[in-house]
Formats: C-alpha cells, structure tokens, sequence
C-alpha cells in the first residue's frame, strides 16, 4: 500500500466550489466582468438525502484545466452571515470568511496591471497591488462578497524556501502541542518566531539580540541594513540563514528598509531571539 501511495501524484486543482443565492449576478459577474467561459451545469434533484435541496451547479473556466463553480440551492434563503458582503472592502475585513478565497495566476506585472484596470473599467473596486514575499496581487469582491485575486510570482521558490518552511510550521506545531487550548493560548507570532530563532541556533546568550535571515531577495534589505550598522555583526550562519547579532538592541525602518507594509510585518519570519518591543507600521525594535 505505501508503495503505491508514493506513486500518487495531483495534476493541478481542478476546481474550487461556493455556494451563491444571487444566480444573475453571478453569472454577469464571473462570464461577462472577468471574461470566464460557462462551460457545464448540472441541474439536480438534491444528492439523494431529504434533507439537500435541488440545486444548479454551475461551472466557470478559469484557465489551464481549472474552474470555479458555485451551488445555486432552490428554496434555500442566503444565510444572515452573507448579507452586505457584497460591499465589503477588496481587503481581509473578516479573517475567517476571507481566508477562504480563489487567486488565479498571470505572468507578469503589466498583465497584474491590466486586469486592475479592466475590472475598475467594469465597476468593480480592486485593492492597491500588494507584495507578500514571493507574490504580488489585486483583490476584489464578487457579487457574493467571496474574495478573489489575482497574482503573479515575483521569483521561483527553492529548496531553502522549502526547508523554512517546514521549520516555521514545526515551531508552530510544537507550541500548539504544548498550550491546553491549542492555538488559542498562542498569544502572538513572535512565539513562533522565538521558538523557530531557539530551534535553529540551538544555544544563543540571553544577553543578545540574533535574528536568522533567510538568504532571499525580499530580506536583502535587512542584511544590508545590518552591514551598515556598527552595533551589528553579520555573519554567514549557513547554506539558506544569514545572522544578525547584536549585544544591544537593534532598531529599523520600514521605510529606510524600501519595504511594503505585507513584507513589512512578516520581517522576522526566519525567527527571532531577543524581545520585540517596539513593532508598529515604522518602527521595530529589538531588545536583548
């Protein structure tokens, strides 16, 4: 059997599926504003059980073998929770409904450009374009108020992405462990990112700020802001970590750091030893 597991391998997401109680403009919206082809409905009396209502699932082709689909269920009313969705903001207002979302790919940066300006063309209200380390997007909001984006990479991933990764997750998974309440009694991220600094360099003095910097492009800034600090010694930690240390604290700029706010606030995501005390829009500071 594990053999034969190991040969399994995905081809790709097929589709992705909501619910929707607005058919027309749905349908106007995904065919006619974004340009997505109507390819298959199935029209169904429920799924066997009494309790499933009849429904039409509709499906749209979203590119490359993909679509995205949406349940239109006949005498069934929108819950309370989807009323007013629909003139949301294009950004994460509600973090539980919003982490559920669909982001297509394109290419480059002019293509990231012209779909923003077709879908303002089209009446749609899309975000500002936003850089989250490896991706840059748009987001917007269908008629529903399900929220969708658009990306383009900004550089291939690697194995030290890889590797990072995994021991981020195992830092988080290890606190979730130990906490009664799981991750609710995990009070911020700065927990993970002292227990990921505390499992990757082993021993550091309580007495010194150290901060692992993964060897990529989006934190090149911090590295070179470190070069050119006398209170900071860098050195060459290891294959994927750069190491900043200082024996007192250490204080930068987002905006002498060139970054956007997205990178911004995930600046110390290879982990951290020493106490942040300071972390707004600007300013961060880090105290032995």
């Amino acid at each position: 059997m594990s053999t034969a597991l190991n040969r399994l391998v995905l081809k790709g997401v097929d589709h992705t599926a909501r619910p929707t109680w607005k058919l027309r403009e749905t349908v106007e919206f995904y065919r006619d504003k974004l340009g997505l082809p109507l390819i298959h409905t199935i029209s169904a009396r429920g799924w066997g059980p009494s309790t499933h209502p009849d429904f039409l699932h509709f499906f749209f082709d979203s590119g490359q073998g993909s679509t995205i689909a949406f349940f239109y269920y006949l005498g069934t009313w929108a819950p309370e929770t989807m009323q007013g969705r629909e003139h949301a903001k294009p950004w994460p207002e509600d973090f539980v409904t919003d982490a559920t979302h669909t982001a297509w790919l394109v290419e480059t940066e002019e293509e990231l450009h012209a779909w923003k300006e077709q879908l303002q063309e089209k009446g749609v209200e899309v975000s500002v374009e936003t850089r989250h380390e490896v991706i840059e997007s748009i987001y917007f909001r269908d008629p529903n108020g399900y929220f969708l984006e658009i990306s383009r990479k900004l550089r291939p991933l690697d194995s030290g992405d890889y590797n990072d990764a995994a021991r981020t997750l195992e830092a988080a998974i290890e606190l979730e462990a130990e906490r009664q309440g799981g991750v609710a009694d995990i009070a911020s991220i700065d927990e993970v990112w002292h227990r990921k600094a505390r499992n990757l360099l082993k021993t550091a003095p309580d007495n010194s700020v150290c901060l692992p910097v993964l060897k990529v492009p989006e934190f090149e800034p911090l590295v070179q802001a470190a070069k050119e600090n006398p209170d900071c010694e860098l050195t060459d930690f290891s294959e994927e970590y750069w190491l900043i240390t200082s024996s007192g604290p250490i204080e930068f700029g987002r905006k002498a750091l060139g970054l956007k706010p997205a990178l911004w606030y995930g600046l110390f995501t290879s982990g951290v030893h020493g106490n942040i005390t300071v972390f707004d829009r600007d300013i961060v500071r880090i105290e032995p």
